[in-house]
This record gives C-alpha cells, structure tokens and sequence, in this order.
C-alpha cells in the first residue's frame, strides 16, 4: 500500500520561515496567548522599526519574541496582518494614554497643553520607531495607513466639537480642526524628536501657546495678552533628556513584486 505525504503549507514570506499550521487554533483568547500576542507585536514593532517592513522576517521577529518560529500562524496568517494589529495596538496605546492623561481635566486649554505633554515627553519616548512604522504602512498598506489618522481626528473632533458647544473655543469646523493640530503634533515630532535631540520645553511652551491663542474663544477672554492656561510644569526651562537622532529608512515608492 503507497502512503501517500500531506502537502506542505506553502511558506508564508518566502524567505524560509516555518509553514503555517493547517489548522491553527483560537488566537490569543487565554491568558497565555495574550502574553504571547503581545510579545509579538512589541518584537514586530521593534523589526520593522530597525529593518523595514519589507525587509523583516518573520523568523527574526519570532527570535526577538523568544517564541518557536510556528508559534507565528497561531496568531497571525502573514506579516501584512501582523503590521495592521501593530498599528491598531500603537493607536489604541496612544489614544488611551491621551485619555487617561487628560480625563479629569475640564479646561479644554489645559487638556491640549496635557495632551501635547504626554505624547512628546511620555509617549513617543517609549515608541521610538513609531513614525517609520507608520510610513511604512502608506506604502505597504494604505488602508490601515489612513485608518490610523482618521480614528485619532475622529476621537479629537469630538472632543473639540464638545469644547466648542461649551464656549471654551471658537466654532470651527472640528474634524478640520482635528486634523489640523495631528499635522502638527506629527511633523514636530518629526522635526525634533526623530530628526533631532527632543523637544525643549520652552519649545513647548511656545508651541502650545501658538495654538491656544488659536483656538480660544475670544470673547471669554479679556484683551490680546490674555494669558494661555498651561501646565505649571510647561512653564519650566529644564529640556527633556537628549534622544539619540533615528536613523532615515528608505522606503520603497511600491510594493516589490
């Protein structure tokens, strides 16, 4: 009698990573594989800011996990589906920490002066390869590309919407005024973290009262030199420690075939 062999499962990257399973099981839903969800993502997140999403492997991200390379297809069926949960969980880790920061905050001039804070002294300094992530996915994804600033504008427009309904700021359009400040936000980041050393705080400083005196409603104030309500420590001149400059990432303008 001829035994036949079961067909290999075709290999996922095609750089001889291990096959995926035929029948992987449920993904993450005990606490162990939440763990080990995790421990993917953060060694994704850490691969594709050194070498670039094209250039990853799976087996190296595997290796950074400490987890078996076949342990992979038990979470994820490619590298595509693992950049997207990367850039769902770093939108969701931004968001939260933004809301938990600025919560108990009423003033809307003080939880932007807040908000700005947390993401270039807290945030960002624990996600150091975030923006190459991010421009990466322009190219390898542009769904989840897109995806990851219109959910950011949508829970700020909302917030500022609420803001403007109190009389706090002037009644813009707040989806308009929501992108406006991420474009901020994004390029000095670039500019200072990423290309540069860190944002000074006096650089903040100035910074948040260039869009306060923007967007507050100027007919609760009493003149032009009205002060900018922003965090005591803003008012500082102690710079955050310096960062070491990241290194540019050529991206490729498409996909490699």
């Amino acid at each position: 009698m001829i035994r036949l062999r079961p067909a290999k499962a075709r290999r996922r990257d095609g750089k001889g990573d291990p096959p995926a399973p035929l029948h992987p099981i449920p993904r993450g839903k005990t606490p162990r594989g939440q763990r080990t969800r995790v421990k993917l993502l953060r060694a994704a997140e850490k691969v594709f800011g050194n070498v670039g999403f094209y250039e990853a492997r799976i087996s190296e991200i595997t290796r950074v996990a400490g987890v078996a390379a076949g342990t992979f297809y038990l979470y994820f069926d490619s590298k595509e589906e693992l950049l997207r949960a990367l850039i769902r969980q770093i939108n969701h880790d931004l968001r939260r920490a933004l809301s938990e920061g600025t919560n108990h905050l009423t003033n809307r001039a003080e939880a932007e002066a807040r908000g700005f804070e947390i993401f270039f002294y807290e945030f960002l300094p624990r996600h150091r390869k975030l923006y190459r992530i991010i421009k990466q996915a322009e190219f390898a994804d542009p769904p989840i590309y897109e995806w990851y600033y219109e959910r950011l504008a949508k829970g700020y427009a909302r917030r500022l919407r609420a803001a403007m309904d109190q009389g706090e700021l002037r009644d813009w359009d707040e989806h308009l005024a929501a992108c406006a400040l991420l474009g901020i936000a994004d390029f000095v980041a670039m500019r200072y973290v990423f290309w540069g050393r860190g944002l000074p705080r006096e650089k903040l400083r100035e910074l948040m009262e260039f869009i306060l005196l923007g967007l507050r409603n100027a007919r609760r104030t009493t003149g032009a030199s009205a002060a900018v309500p922003v965090p005591a420590r803003l008012a500082r001149s102690a710079s955050p420690p310096p960062l070491k400059p990241a290194l540019p990432v050529p991206l490729p303008a498409t996909r490699p075939r």
